[in-house]
């Protein structure tokens, strides 16, 4: 299951849409221009197993590059957009990317970049580009629409600062397994949450955080339209659970907290009836927010635990929880030590 499943069958359906903007992407569109950047990628001499980087913020073009990457069988590494040029630097070198992409929102720091990075072969910028960079527009505007001859799954390589020294890179081997092959994400959002083609999930968060990646990544490959938020504001998550009729979402309780801070006649005017499914992780959410959400939502709230690492996973629902308040459940996957 992969985008391109979903653009032979389905090709005008939307992959995503960009919150503030209402851009729309379909999965023609996904599946063709993932497909350019995977022949870039390939033109620059790029093979299974080697590695790029992306320093954005939320943008329409970051699935199409975490495709691209994927489906050529690469290591992606997703950066956060609020490092410094010498964070960065370290990361890109500690990955091995050969190819760091980034855009103009970020010119000031992608600037500072030009001079450093010194096994980066090429430098490319989503919107208008800087110099040093070459537009990603531009890049790929020859390459073809069809997929590489070689595809395979490739995955991301994301960095945990932990709690001691430099971020640590988590570097999951790669089976050669054919395009398409499901995952774990996969499993967990079809027998966990109920995940189909209808489902409009809605994702406020970074995407360079690996929960918000895989799972927007693993809806793609369900073939469910996603909804990203450029970054989070409370009253603007309401509205948008309520424009698009969101089914799915997944949220950290500090957003939790912001929302319910709203003034209530603010917070009430909206309707959020579609949701189905409101998966929340990354922090303990305090038993008092939990509840205030569960009264206003109803039992749609879903607790995962688990890491970066891919090592463990547990979940609770809302009428587990309300049985054994403060619990993360029971694990579903993997070993919790």
């Amino acid at each position: 299951m992969h985008p391109g499943v979903h653009a032979a069958t389905d090709p005008d359906r939307a992959a995503y849409i960009m919150a503030g903007d209402g851009r729309t992407v379909t999965y023609r569109e996904l599946e063709e221009d993932s497909n350019r950047i995977a022949h870039y990628f390939r033109s620059q001499g790029l093979k299974t197993g080697d590695g790029v980087a992306f320093f954005m913020e939320n943008n329409a073009d970051y699935f199409k590059l975490c495709w691209g990457a994927h489906r050529a069988g690469l290591y992606y590494t997703c950066i956060s957009s609020y490092l410094t040029a010498e964070e960065i630097d370290y990361i890109v070198g500690d990955c091995g990317a050969q190819i760091f992409v980034s855009s103009a929102a970020k010119a000031g720091v992608a600037a500072e970049l030009v001079g450093m990075m010194p096994r980066v072969k090429a430098r490319l910028m989503v919107g208008t580009p800087i110099e040093g960079y070459v537009g990603l527009e531009a890049a790929i505007a020859d390459c073809p629409n069809t997929p590489i001859a070689d595809e395979s799954e490739g995955s991301d390589m994301l960095y945990s600062s932990g709690t001691t020294g430099r971020p640590k890179g988590i570097k999951t081997p790669l089976k050669n397994e054919p395009l398409g092959t499901p995952g774990n994400t996969l499993v967990i959002l079809d027998k966990l949450y109920g995940v189909t083609s209808d489902s409009i999930y809605l994702s406020p968060a970074p995407l360079y955080h690996a929960a918000p990646l895989r799972f927007c990544l693993g809806m793609h490959r369900m073939g469910a339209t996603v909804v990203v938020m450029e970054h989070f504001e409370a009253e603007q998550a309401l509205a948008c659970i309520e424009r698009f009729r969101a089914t799915h979402s997944q949220w950290v309780p500090t957003m939790f907290v912001r929302m319910l801070k709203l003034p209530e006649e603010t917070r009430l005017k909206y309707d959020v009836s579609s949701l189905k499914v409101a998966i929340h992780a990354a922090a303990p959410c305090p038993v008092p927010i939990k509840e205030q959400m569960i009264a206003w939502w109803g039992p749609v709230l879903h607790e995962c635990y688990a890491g970066t690492e891919g090592n463990g996973f547990c979940a609770i629902n809302s009428q587990e929880w309300l049985a054994h308040r403060g619990s993360v459940g029971q694990v579903r996957m993997g070993e919790m030590v």
